[in-house]
Formats: structure tokens, C-alpha cells, sequence
């Protein structure tokens, strides 16, 4: 007989991803990460772009752990060619996101990015 199991990522998308939630999703990555884990925001995946140019930024939950430190959270199911490049993409732009006019660059939040993929990031 075989079980029915419930991915993370289906976990995290449908059902952690309301409000009333977060304290599990935190717990969990909290405990993954070994840090104070704090979530900021879910985004929607695909759709916020900020202009019609604007490139689909598919962070899944933005955070901020116990350093004051953004980490960008993503799960991704389906083998992408350029994932690499996607995710400095998104890292870059939750960096720019984050810096105000007349902010110093020293004053740059360090971003970090966890990425929790189900195919081999090291073939291509």
C-alpha cells in the first residue's frame, strides 16, 4: 500500500502561504536555516513585474532572518537552463529593491538566496 505525501513545495504554495500559516513556514525555516526567521511577504510567482518590460521575478517568500539580512526563499519543480541566471536576477533585484534614494551603498542589505530545486543543478 502506498502513501499519499504532500510535497513541500505543493505545502508552501497552496497552503502555507496564507497569513494565518506563517508561524509554521517560519518554524520550518527557521529550523532549516538554523536563524531567526521572519517572513516579510509571500510573492505571487509570476506576476509582479512593476512594468510591462519588467522580466517575472519568482521569488516565492521574501524573509528576513535575526541579522537583519533579506533571504529569498524559492522552490522550483521543472528544470530551467538558465536557472543561475535567474536567480542572481531575483537576488539583484530584492537588492535594488531595497536601497532608498540618498542611502549610502555602504548601507546595502545582504541578500541571500535559498533555493530548494527537484532537478541537478550541476548538469546541463
Amino acid at each position: 500500500m502506498s502513501k499519499k505525501l504532500i510535497r513541500f513545495d505543493w505545502a508552501m504554495k497552496k497552503l502555507l502561504r496564507h497569513k494565518a500559516n506563517f508561524g509554521i513556514l517560519e518554524g520550518f525555516l527557521s529550523e532549516l536555516l538554523f536563524d531567526n526567521i521572519k517572513i516579510q511577504k509571500i510573492l505571487e510567482s509570476e506576476g509582479n513585474q512593476e512594468t510591462d518590460e519588467d522580466k517575472y521575478n519568482r521569488v516565492d517568500i521574501l524573509t528576513q532572518n535575526s541579522k537583519n539580512e533579506l533571504v529569498i526563499i524559492e522552490v522550483q519543480n521543472t528544470y530551467e537552463i538558465d536557472y543561475f541566471q535567474r536567480m542572481i536576477y531575483g537576488t539583484s533585484k530584492a537588492v535594488a529593491e531595497n536601497l532608498f534614494k540618498r542611502q549610502p551603498y555602504s548601507e546595502i542589505k545582504k541578500v541571500i538566496s535559498v533555493n530548494i530545486v527537484y532537478f541537478d543543478l550541476g548538469q546541463i
